[in-house]
């Protein structure tokens, strides 16, 4: 699921993310080993490509990477999934795969499945359906430490230590890096690598962990993975909506998601589309239960900001 954090260039330099399962659900399961993951790196599926299937609703997703899916089917984007292929009458295949570099070249265009859940509205990889939700950047903290932190230019900022994310084995810079660094706030930055240690459940977690155990005083965190994390800390923590939504000349911060399906692939797209539309409160349901922050008309719902 590419929404699991989106770059401003709108390429989840696998944010989202990598790593293959050349099988789906129900056939063998993933090994988190060292030897598993060794292979999954050096031999990539053959680039086959297949029309869509008839009889299945075949996804790609990660099998590690809570709030958005896992391979127990726990996450939001699982339940949308079982949610679309239930109202088409068809039962859910998986190929799982770490989304990370190479994860929808590897995947989706290589016809391995038909559908990625979560992506970026108009990500250049996929075609993709009307957004099923919206998100932002928000700023984490701990509810006891009382700080006010709203917008990037809060002079604050140059007084804390943030916790940022970075994307992939090389540290590249997500959009709020770039932010802050732009503001001259770098020397209290404290990066957490998206990717972090495959073998710990959903490894993105440990950047709002760290703002729980008082290792940074303030996070950047993809909304959704820090709405639903947030709530299962042992301590209170108040999630807010960055701002500005965008910083100029063209930085996002806000995100509209869709559903991402093979170029040429008009049926299947329609149909998913009309789904979305007509099932649209049954999603909002789901993500809800998640704890993942709407933005409506550039203002995220009173009960996310407060951290209910």
């Amino acid at each position: 699921m590419y929404s699991r954090f989106p770059s401003g260039r709108l390429l989840l330099i696998v944010p989202i993310c990598t790593m293959v399962l050349a099988a789906c659900s129900g056939s063998s399961p993933l090994s988190a080993t060292e030897d598993t993951l060794a292979k999954v790196y050096i031999e990539p599926p053959k680039q086959i490509k297949i029309p869509a299937s008839t009889t299945a609703l075949r996804i790609c997703a990660d099998p590690n990477n809570l709030p958005f899916s896992n391979q127990k089917g726990e996450g939001f984007e699982n339940k949308i999934a079982s949610l679309i292929a239930d109202d088409m009458h068809l039962p859910v295949e998986y190929t799982w795969w770490a989304q990370r570099r190479g994860f929808f070249r590897n995947t989706l265009k290589a016809g391995l499945c038909d559908v990625v859940i979560g992506v970026p509205n108009s990500f250049e990889m996929a075609a993709t359906t009307q957004p099923y939700y919206r998100s932002t950047y928000v700023f984490v903290t701990r509810r006891d430490r009382n700080l006010d932190v709203k917008s990037f230019d809060d002079p604050e900022l140059k007084n804390l230590t943030i916790g940022v994310q970075m994307i992939g084995d090389d540290g590249a810079n997500a959009p709020p890096v770039h932010a802050l660094n732009n503001r001259g706030i770098v020397s209290n930055l404290k990066g957490y690598t998206l990717y972090g240690d495959y073998r710990q459940d959903s490894p993105p977690a440990r950047i709002v962990d760290a703002v729980a155990k008082k290792d940074v005083d303030i996070a950047v965190v993809w909304g959704p993975l820090a709405g639903y994390f947030a709530k299962k800390e042992n301590v209170p923590l108040e999630i807010r909506p960055v701002s500005p939504e965008i910083d100029l000349p063209y930085l996002p911060f806000v995100y509209d998601i869709s559903v991402g399906v093979r170029r040429g692939e008009d049926e299947l797209k329609a149909k998913i589309d009309e789904i979305l539309s007509r099932r649209h409160n049954d999603i909002r349901q789901i993500l809800d239960a998640y704890g993942v922050p709407e933005v409506a008309d550039g203002r995220m719902l009173a009960a996310k900001e407060e951290g209910k």
